[in-house]
């Protein structure tokens, strides 16, 4: 990595057009552009006093429906606003001391997109038709959405126009990119990309989507910087909501072989997954999955409203998204206070991670382990440690020996039943 700065970042993530409350398609939407990107700007306080100074931006470019299905990868979708919305917004971050990235769909592209009408007119072995990946006569559909069109990643042109967009928006505020289904053309289709905008704006921050394989692997091989750390997303929750350390455990093996190699993007969820909030059958849970996004290494990212405990599960359905993608309220000052506890226990344990700087890449490792009992140790290159010890039985355990930095409960003697708490020996 060329920068540390993504090594002192926590992230905001939003999904823009649900938070927004734009129209569902684009051809729902009115002839002028509507700046609703604006109304992020209102709540940049509340990132930075959330602990955040990352915010990660879902699809703003031009699209048919989702922000997936791009129509125009230079210009702003008309329901958020036009280009200098987009560049206000970014200049309000930059006084804030917001880093901004883009979410890069570049895998495919709309059906409607004029890349995919001038290679379907020119047919699969045009100079055209070498833009877009083909089974047969046909089109190739991105996972079997017929509306979306995947793109020939390994084709130079693609690479190079692919190369000019992120270039477009780097010099319009965006700090790094995150690329959607990175995974789908494999991690050597990325290198020759991220080689070259890298070799212009070195500063650049590069994440690539990656759900499942060798992610160290991807990375050296990709040139990104870092993935999306789904096998850690997983085990959290599920460990939670099944009583289960063992698959953390075996979990936090994988994620501290893969620190060595690079830091990973953590998280307990994104727009694309059910609310953590909703996965946890009980509720006194959810401080451990928060601790455990804000102590363990990595690069953590909160999806919005988990801060707040917002609830939405995510189905297999033409609205499936619907649920974790809501609008939000004008600003912050308009949200329920039922979520404010949960937003203030992110403050404690962020600003705890952000005095222990050394969290980011430190060591992990678990002792103790039970079922419903483990201490996660965490170690610092240069000997520091914190310890984590996570309670889900009805019965107290002795607290880890040292002081109690931070707990669900500060004033207990024991780790109590169903509660959690950080120890510095």
């Amino acid at each position: 990595m060329n920068s540390t700065w993504p090594l002192d970042t926590i992230w905001w993530h939003v999904y823009p057009l649900g938070f927004t409350g734009a129209e569902r398609s684009l051809d729902q939407a009115g002839p002028d552009p509507v700046p609703r990107l604006a109304q992020l700007e209102d709540w940049l306080d509340y990132v930075v006093a959330l602990g955040a100074n990352g915010l990660v931006l879902g699809p703003i470019f031009t699209s048919a429906t989702h922000g997936y299905d791009t129509l125009d990868h230079f210009s702003i979708d008309p329901r958020l606003g036009t280009a200098d919305t987009f560049c206000h917004l970014a200049a309000a971050c930059r006084t804030k001391g917001i880093r901004v990235v883009l979410d890069g769909v570049f895998n495919h592209v709309a059906r409607d997109h004029e890349i995919v009408t001038r290679a379907l007119r020119g047919g699969p072995t045009s100079a055209d038709g070498r833009w877009i990946r083909w089974v047969g006569e046909y089109p190739r559909f991105f996972e079997g959405h017929d509306q979306l069109v995947e793109l020939n990643l390994e084709e130079p042109a693609v690479a190079e126009y692919i190369t000019r967009v992120i270039t477009h928006w780097t010099e319009r505020g965006a700090d790094g990119w995150r690329f959607d289904a990175a995974y789908a053309p494999g991690a050597a289709a990325w290198e020759p990309i991220t080689t070259a905008v890298l070799a212009t704006h070195p500063d650049l921050w590069l994440l690539g989507e990656v759900i499942h394989g060798e992610y160290a692997d991807f990375v050296a091989a990709s040139g990104m910087h870092t993935v999306t750390q789904y096998e850690l997303w997983k085990a959290i929750w599920s460990s939670l909501a099944e009583e289960n350390f063992w698959e953390l455990d075996h979990a936090l093996g994988r994620h501290r072989a893969m620190v060595t190699h690079f830091v990973p993007y953590t998280f307990v969820g994104n727009h694309d997954t059910t609310r953590i909030a909703s996965q946890l059958s009980d509720e006194r849970h959810l401080g451990h999955a928060v601790a455990l996004l804000a102590l363990l290494p990595g690069i953590p990212a909160v999806y919005a409203g988990d801060e707040q405990a917002f609830t939405g599960v995510k189905t297999e359905s033409a609205t499936g998204d619907d649920a974790v993608r809501p609008p939000f309220p004008a600003g912050p000052w308009d949200l329920l206070p039922f979520g404010r506890r949960v937003y203030e226990l992110h403050q404690r344990l962020f600003a705890l991670r952000r005095r222990n700087r050394w969290l980011w890449t430190a060591s992990v490792a678990t002792r103790d382990l039970e079922n419903a009992f483990v201490v996660v140790e965490l170690t610092g290159r240069d000997g520091e440690r914190l310890e984590l010890a996570l309670n889900l039985s009805d019965r107290p355990y002795p607290l880890p020996i040292g002081t109690v930095v931070e707990a669900s409960d500060l004033g207990a003697s024991m780790v109590p039943p169903h509660g959690w708490t950080v120890v510095a020996p």
